[in-house]
């Protein structure tokens, strides 16, 4: 649920509720809100959400699990060395 996905971005961020809360300038009691899934965000917020965590809004309505890495100003080779590390890492774990 959007509640879930919120809280364990959250933490994976090192971030409490008030912290959360002021980097949207929204409040603690609309974070928890959030995280309970007593409400969810507008449209809007959804989309500040998504750009604060560097997630897809699929993501945070849990339509697509995929996850993504911010490569943007990567030249050619370091694209090419994150790619070698990525299919180390997969072929060790599988």
């Amino acid at each position: 649920m959007f509640g879930d996905v919120i809280k364990n971005l959250r933490l994976s961020h090192n971030l409490n509720q008030v912290q959360l809360a002021n980097d949207l300038n929204v409040s603690k009691q609309t974070i928890s809100n959030w995280e309970n899934n007593n409400i969810l965000p507008s449209i809007e917020m959804l989309v500040k959400i998504s750009y604060f965590f560097s997630v897809s809004t699929d993501v945070l309505l849990e339509i697509d699990q995929r996850k993504y890495l911010e490569i943007t100003g990567l030249s050619d080779k370091q694209l090419s060395h994150l790619q070698a590390l990525i299919d180390d890492i997969r072929i060790s774990t599988s």
